[in-house]
């Protein structure tokens, strides 16, 4: 039964904390935690690389949000840039219309995105731009003349978004058991993850020619006139931040060309700064034909996404009563793409990029410091995105058993860590680590911050098994 809002008074707190675990159901959480009487967290402002929640308490962003917010809290230029498109142009669809914005901001992906990638596609999030993605993979191949061309390959415990085909080019099967079945035709291959290597576990050149030739031999096994692309994280994040091995991006660019295989890069967290480039895959130096981004287009400010993809691609859709027969009514928000340039603007007027190739290689010491506790066993990443793997013997590199992670993890890390003053994830999608990716505006006092907290609490956790 609905009632007035009641959000001040005696307990206001405790009110609003109430509401939310009556009536807001919250995204991969158990709510569980909150029926035996924990309270919901309530954040309620954010300044620089810091938030605070609704008693007052601040704490170290070291997520940015979710990857999201580069450019940090409270920047007012973003909110006017809001403001100010509210009042000329609230909404408009992109559906055969244009609006300025829109014109603007795919102009300036178009940019800054590597080699012919000039034409862009917005949707509300990096999930919606997967699925964009393999929509148009499929399309094509079938307007090109190939249309047994569909089957997707992917990694292992890679992360592609929720939607029902992004869903199945993820692969992280506990995220998809309860789902299934699922879009068929999603294949998965070895991720880069070094740390555990089976093959080559002491050349990790070699290891990266093994794990992209792993994706041959699965287009040679599904058969390569059935494959239409490959995805992957150019860092993928799930497990833990694994980065590519050097030369493995470019051979899995040569697999793609030699099969005719579209190469897919979701940048959804990688893009925009987080390794110190509009795109990630410009560092690398390896052009893919689409890019899938979204989260710090805006900083987080404003929900937006993209496919963006090459020219051959478009081709086909540039004549006769051909379309591409997908679209979202949000996406391409004018409100969103306004945010999103006045956010890139920052971007360029802050040296936001430099600032993270500037200072990733001191993150990344500071965090190196904590492989002097046993329970750290790597350190893994690039630019401001890095994964903390967690293990039982350092020497041997065992890992904690499903029980022994329920209690370090979900039982103590999270709740520890966030009581100390650091927001960031302890998460076992893989083999257990906590994951940081602070605000690009971060420097060396954020990262001493973030190791203090690490430091005290894993010394802690170390006695919680």
């Amino acid at each position: 039964m609905s009632t007035s809002p009641q959000y001040v008074g005696e307990s206001g707190d405790d009110i609003l904390a109430d509401k939310a675990r009556d009536h807001l159901w919250m995204h991969f959480t158990r709510h569980s935690t909150f029926e035996e009487g924990g309270h919901v967290p309530i954040i309620v402002r954010g300044d620089g690389a810091y938030i605070w929640d609704d008693a007052g308490k601040r704490y170290l962003d070291g997520l940015a949000g979710l990857f999201t917010v580069q450019i940090g809290h409270g920047r007012a230029e973003l909110a006017a840039a809001a403001a100010k498109q509210m009042q000329e142009l609230a909404f408009f669809p992109l559906w055969s219309y244009a609006h300025p914005k829109a014109i603007e901001l795919a102009e300036r992906l178009a940019h800054y995105a590597p080699g012919d990638l000039n034409r862009v596609f917005f949707t509300t999030g990096g999930g919606e731009a997967v699925e964009s993605a393999w929509k148009l993979a499929k399309q094509y191949f079938k307007l090109t003349g190939k249309p047994m061309k569909h089957k997707v390959i992917s990694r292992a415990v890679a992360y592609h978004g929720t939607p029902q085909g992004a869903l199945s080019i993820t692969g992280i099967p506990d995220a998809k058991m309860y789902f299934e079945p699922l879009v068929p035709g999603a294949f998965r291959v070895p991720n880069t993850n070094f740390y555990r290597a089976t093959q080559h576990a002491n050349d990790i050149e070699a290891y990266g020619r093994w794990a992209a030739d792993r994706i041959a031999e699965a287009i040679e096994f599904e058969g390569p006139d059935t494959v239409a692309a490959v995805f992957l994280e150019p860092v993928q994040n799930s497990g833990g931040c694994f980065p590519p091995p050097p030369g493995y991006l470019e051979r899995v660019r040569e697999i793609c060309d030699e099969y005719d295989v579209l190469l897919v890069a979701d940048e959804t967290i990688c893009a925009f700064g987080r390794i110190g480039e509009m795109f990630a895959m410009s560092r690398y130096g390896v052009t893919p034909d689409i890019i899938t981004c979204a989260k710090g287009m805006t900083s987080g400010y404003a929900p937006i996404g993209a496919m963006i993809a090459s020219d051959r691609l478009f081709e086909p859709f540039k004549v006769g009563h051909t379309y591409f027969a997908h679209g979202y009514t949000f996406g391409g928000h004018p409100v969103s793409a306004a945010v999103a340039l006045a956010n890139l603007d920052i971007f360029e007027r802050e040296g936001i990029n430099q600032h993270v190739r500037d200072n990733e290689n001191a993150f990344r010491a500071t965090l190196d410091k904590l492989t002097d506790l046993d329970i750290v066993g790597d350190v893994r990443g690039a630019g401001f995105f890095y994964g903390i793997e967690l293990v039982k013997d350092k020497a041997t590199k065992e890992t904690f058993n499903d029980d022994e992670c329920e209690r370090l993890l979900r039982g103590y890390l999270s709740k520890a860590l966030f009581d100390a003053g650091l927001y960031c994830r302890a998460d076992d999608r893989g083999d257990p680590v906590i994951q940081l990716a602070p605000p690009l505006i971060a420097d060396q006092s954020h990262f001493d911050e973030i190791e203090q907290i690490l430091r005290s609490v894993l010394i802690e956790g170390m006695n919680v098994l």
